[in-house]
């Protein structure tokens, strides 16, 4: 059984501390953790990359993370595990990845065993005062049981000054000031009233000096967007100074361990949504005050560490430094620091599923040197569009360059309409992550030991995303798909072979799955019918007879292969009469099919379903509607 030494001192600290009851005078909020448990702060930004002048960025003005940087553990290979919040959060609250939970689909609700409720409950179990603020958005459908179970405040209020006296605690303060909302989509007047207003002549970026990426079109826009970016970095830097001039006037800045990280890359275009090192690697920053430097065990305390972590690490690097002795079963992150030192990691995990109303799967192995990304959708490009983000001016720019056909190679990566089924760049030689070695002969080496190390992880997960969506959420009206997916039912080796069909020619083995008992590998089937350059007469004819597919998804992705390649009637009225089911992840689905084939034939049917859908409350409602404003926004 986990738990913590914390709780072999009990005597020596009184019993009732143990469960929280503390002395009542909380005027004094100087005195130091009675037993050296310590104290331990999270500071999260929101939608950044290492754009900080402590990892080399001289363009970025971020002095109070530089200084924090110069007292600190810098890491160097630090990694988001998926490139967008919710489900990086779901794997930082549990410490297991978010596919290994079904909590992988943006924004989900899926049910997840009672025993995960997030582990700052163990701390707070043993006598750890735990505040959260603000944001949550832990994605699947225990998120108010971990709320209610993890923080004793969750509240724009909560930091670690509640707490009694001499009681440990440990915080998270959220910062949305770089969020892609404040760099991007805002309308220009909100951002300098919300961001610039904060900020001296100085602390503006001027977007003439900007360094922008070879992936980028230079144009003015452009500029604007990115030098605003910057902008949204250093009002952040100024909330990190504030927390931290707090921190230091209630006496507590040497005596408290603080991470400063982000939840993957910055908002802007081929950063966040992607899983090349734009989307996924992360500043990390953790300070040791002195007396708690012997808690490095196989790393430095203070200046770069070049160990390879990522978001599933975090909370069990936490219960490590609270001297918890071991860890919950279900976690499986390797703590860094403290007791529990585990082996450093010789590789890390990224995924990519939808994302909103962007339907995509993808996933990723990243060693020191190489990354390696297999897309199971390689049909859809990086550059999707989506309502969210098209709201950015700047995105206008993008799609004007990719529809003029003079693109460079290292922009047409990123607007290119497809991609390939797989990726592998060379992080040292090409950092940027623009030359795709995956095709080459001298790394065909590399790309077999990648490739199997990929699926050996995915096995082993059990990885939830070779199942639709819509399948999962079937499984889930008896039992949590993580409970679901250690019975026989479910079949990873199977369901990972019939992914791998999407993006190959093999229509022999594409027609035979097709066929399958198991809807989810009749689906994949259907996705690869979706991603085929031609298909022959008779497989079109099987899935023009899988309309009536006893299972929605495949159904659902039957209909779309079949209007992707003969564009007809039949085939897109197959889609639109899922419009009015009362299950809205099959609305969704089809919702979005519908958008992206951009028929003018469905134009009736869509605006019922806006119509229908104006109202209506819910994550799930918002997204359908994101389908129908980005069909509509394309009609004439």
């Amino acid at each position: 059984m986990y738990q913590s030494k914390f709780l072999q001192s009990i005597f020596s600290f009184g019993l009732a501390t143990a469960f929280g009851v503390f002395p009542s005078d909380a005027q004094d909020q100087r005195s130091a953790p009675e037993m050296n448990h310590p104290n331990i702060l999270w500071i999260t930004a929101e939608d950044m990359s290492r754009t900080l002048g402590c990892y080399g960025d001289s363009y970025a003005i971020t002095p109070n993370i530089d200084q924090l940087a110069s007292e600190s553990a810098r890491y160097t290979h630090a990694f988001a595990t998926s490139p967008v919040c919710s489900p990086s959060r779901a794997c930082l609250i549990n410490g297991c990845m978010a596919p290994a939970q079904g909590a992988h689909a943006m924004r989900s609700l899926i049910p997840i065993p009672a025993a995960l409720n997030g582990f700052p409950s163990l701390l707070r179990k043993v006598g750890y005062y735990t505040t959260n603020n603000v944001k949550t958005d832990y994605n699947s459908g225990g998120e108010n049981r971990i709320t209610d179970s993890a923080w004793d405040e969750c509240s724009e209020q909560a930091d670690w000054r509640g707490r009694r006296k001499g009681q440990p605690f440990f915080s998270v303060i959220n910062l949305m000031e770089s969020h892609q909302s404040r760099s991007m989509v805002w309308p220009y007047e909100q951002f300098q009233k919300e961001v610039q207003t904060h900020l001296s002549d100085s602390e503006i970026h001027d977007p003439a000096l900007v360094p922008l990426p070879p992936y980028y079109p230079d144009t003015p826009l452009v500029r604007k967007t990115l030098a605003r970016y910057y902008d949204c970095v250093t009002r952040m830097d100024q909330r990190v100074g504030e927390i931290l001039d707090q921190l230091k006037a209630d006496g507590l800045y040497d005596q408290t361990i603080i991470f400063f990280y982000s939840d993957h890359g910055s908002g802007m275009p081929r950063h966040k949504r992607a899983l090349l090192d734009s989307g996924m690697r992360v500043p990390l920053l953790i300070r040791l005050p002195e007396q708690y430097r012997a808690l490095a065990r196989s790393v430095a305390a203070k200046g770069d560490v070049d160990r390879m972590v990522n978001f599933e690490d975090f909370g069990p690097t936490v219960l490590s430094l609270a001297a918890f002795d071991s860890l919950p079963d279900h976690m499986t992150g390797q703590p860094f620091l403290g007791p529990l030192d585990a082996p450093a990691r010789q590789h890390v995990f990224g995924h990519r599923d939808r994302v909103d109303e962007i339907m995509d799967m993808a996933r990723s192995v990243r060693s020191r040197k190489f990354l390696y990304i297999r897309n199971y959708m390689p049909h859809l490009g990086y550059n999707q569009q989506g309502a969210w983000i098209d709201q950015a001016d700047v995105r206008g720019d993008f799609y004007k360059l990719g529809m003029s056909g003079k693109a460079s190679a290292a922009q047409n990566q990123f607007l290119s309409s497809t991609r390939p089924p797989e990726e592998l760049y060379d992080c040292l030689r090409d950092p940027l992550n623009l030359n795709n070695l995956a095709y080459s002969l001298e790394h065909e080496g590399t790309v077999v030991q990648m490739r199997q190390e990929l699926h050996r992880h995915l096995i082993e997960t059990r990885d939830l995303g070779l199942v639709p969506e819509i399948e999962l959420w079937r499984h889930a009206r008896s039992m949590p798909p993580m409970d679901w997916k250690s019975t026989q039912e479910f079949n990873p080796e199977r369901l990972l072979a019939a992914a791998e069909l999407v993006g190959a020619d093999d229509h022999a083995a594409i027609s035979k799955s097709l066929a399958d008992r198991d809807p989810a590998i009749r689906y994949w089937g259907a996705v690869a019918c979706s991603a085929v350059e031609t298909l022959p007469e008779n497989m079109m004819a099987k899935l023009r007879q899988m309309f009536e597919d006893p299972s929605k998804a495949v159904a659902i992705e039957s209909a779309n292969a079949v209007a992707r390649h003969a564009g007809d009637a039949a085939a897109m009225q197959a889609l639109v009469r899922w419009f009015d089911h009362d299950d809205r992840t099959v609305v969704l689905h089809a919702a979005r099919a519908v958008e992206l084939l951009a028929d003018p034939r469905s134009k009736e049917a869509v605006l019922a379903l806006a119509e229908r859908y104006q109202e209506e409350p819910g994550d799930l409602a918002w997204f359908i509607r994101f389908s129908t404003s980005g069909y509509l926004s394309r009609q004439d």
